[in-house]
């Protein structure tokens, strides 16, 4: 049972992230041990962490944010049910979801995985010579499609294709 809207408190709650001088990097309602959890990831907008280096959102940071986004849940009434608000940085392993997200970490090891196979480039389209997960640096976005080397050749992998992606950690 789903007893939230998730898009209606991605519209109420990205405003407020913002206001603070945040971005709202992900958004998740998952009941988890039999209670609701809300989970916010959060990031500082702007440019990229150099390879190998947390994003630098501190605890101070997604306390700021809980508490304002406290208030602003409990005025709204959207979430009817008991649940827990968690605010924390979306990590080393950063899902990326936006085409500006794909832009701002170019440079950096990604993987991505699509929902439907993309062609090899310069191959026939046969289901041989088609692939859904790819792993390499990020080498920008163009005309709707990200560019990642995966280290034999390089890749144009269409947005709307993009079913899952996140940075990978470079030790």
């Amino acid at each position: 049972m789903k007893v939230v809207d998730v898009d209606k408190l991605r519209t109420l709650v990205e405003p407020v992230v913002a206001g603070l001088g945040y971005e709202l990097v992900d958004l998740e309602w998952k009941r988890e041990t039999g209670s609701w959890v809300l989970r916010l990831f959060i990031d500082r907008p702007g440019s990229a962490p150099a390879p190998g280096k947390p994003d630098g959102v501190s605890l101070e940071d997604c306390a700021i944010v809980s508490r304002q986004l406290s208030a602003t849940l409990d005025v709204a009434d959207e979430i009817t049910v008991g649940y827990s608000l968690e605010v924390s940085s979306p990590g080393v392993d950063r899902p990326l979801r936006k085409e500006a997200d794909f832009a701002r970490f170019v440079g950096q090891k990604a993987k991505i995985k699509t929902r439907r196979p993309i062609p090899e480039p310069g191959a026939p389209a046969t289901a041989e010579a088609t692939r859904r997960n790819f792993s390499g640096r990020l080498l920008g976005v163009e005309g709707g499609s990200v560019r990642i080397d995966v280290g034999d050749r390089e890749y144009r992998v269409p947005l709307d294709a993009v079913e899952k992606a996140n940075l990978v950690y470079e030790f």
